[in-house]
């Protein structure tokens, strides 16, 4: 062998080596790697996003929503993500933030797996998913989600009546399980009678199943119960703090005189004056059967409000691998973007 080859593969092996070496330290072999710097050439979002746009239901399907409400929801989170270019590189811009956010909501694929697809750091991605998802909870709970006052409660009444035949119904309430990685060093807090690790997504629907009320991050272990008694709302609603509409008459038993206005639950949550759940057991006269299939038919619209959450935002029939800390973000964010696009279906501008 030619000397001069013959060095150029001893360099190639000790180039090789040291890098193993590296990684295993944790440090850094790379500014950026030459396959992230053709990010602009060949990354998804410049090359696949960008002829989605000609296609709206392709877009529809790989984003969740539609061109033009991916462009309403970027004004309104676009200023709360922008980064500044550094004298080292430049920023990525908003739009491919929230792409990678959204992306990330809609298929619950690994960061490393949307890494590769948009040619960015796996570390960068982490950032970007938990910065964007707190940015569209900050840019959008107050118009999508904001504290029932007691007209907003009567209204949501009257639709609940309107709708579902059930007078005095402020909302449904139920938990939802979001399944996650085991957390380090959480031993059983996390741990649910599923035998999978867990957080807990607490929610007020109303007639239309718009999320009113949410309340994330109680423990896997704790029963919907003991979430409602642990979190913010449900503090509230022993207090009597929540500006509830005062007793009213229900039609066709007008002579039981004013009855409290409720919430409807199911057998976990506990009974009270505020708060309905069917009666217990199987043998049970017709009188209370009626009672409780009007129950159950109010009650399904929370169901069904988790089972279009999770059918448009896909990270829900996955476990999630990060931080209780990102994956609140994560939930968070979808319950006011499921709220955003309802509102504009509702409205008939989608």
């Amino acid at each position: 062998m030619d000397a001069n080859l013959f060095a150029l593969a001893i360099a190639g092996v000790v180039t090789v080596n040291v890098q193993r070496k590296l990684k295993r330290r944790g440090t850094r072999c790379f500014w950026v790697h030459s396959i992230l710097r053709k990010r602009k050439q060949r990354g998804e979002y410049h090359g696949l996003v960008r002829e989605l746009r000609l296609d709206g239901v392709l877009f529809e399907q790989y984003f969740r929503m539609s061109p033009d409400t991916f462009d309403e929801l970027l004004g309104r989170v676009g200023p709360l993500i922008t980064r500044a270019d550094s004298m080292m590189r430049k920023a990525i811009g908003p739009a491919q933030r929230l792409a990678i956010c959204l992306r990330y909501l809609a298929t619950g694929d690994s960061f490393r797996t949307i890494a590769f697809s948009y040619r960015v750091g796996h570390s960068t991605v982490a950032g970007i998913v938990q910065d964007v998802a707190s940015a569209i909870w900050e840019a959008l709970v107050e118009d999508t989600m904001p504290v029932p006052k007691k007209e907003d409660w009567r209204a949501i009444a009257d639709q609940f009546y309107a709708r579902w035949n059930f007078p005095n119904c402020l909302g449904a309430i139920d938990g939802k399980h979001v399944l996650l990685q085991a957390p380090a060093n959480s031993g059983s807090l996390f741990f649910n009678y599923k035998s999978s690790y867990s957080l807990v997504l607490l929610a007020v629907v109303d007639a239309n199943y718009l999320f009113r009320v949410v309340d994330v991050g109680g423990y896997g272990r704790t029963s919907d119960g003991g979430t409602l008694r642990n979190s913010a709302f449900g503090e509230s609603l022993r207090d009597g703090t929540l500006d509830l509409p005062p007793d009213a008459a229900i039609p066709g038993a007008e002579h039981r005189g004013p009855l409290p206005c409720v919430f409807v639950g199911d057998e976990a949550f506990p009974l009270t004056t505020n708060l309905l759940r069917p009666y217990p057991g199987h043998h049970i006269p017709p009188e209370r059967g009626a009672f409780n299939y009007r129950l159950s038919r109010a009650r399904l619209v929370v169901e069904c409000a988790f089972g279009i959450l999770s059918a448009r935002w896909r990270m829900y029939r996955r476990v999630i691998a990060t931080s209780p800390k990102v994956a609140e973000a994560c939930v968070l964010a979808t319950c006011v973007l499921h709220n955003f696009l309802r509102k504009k279906m509702l409205e008939g501008q989608i």
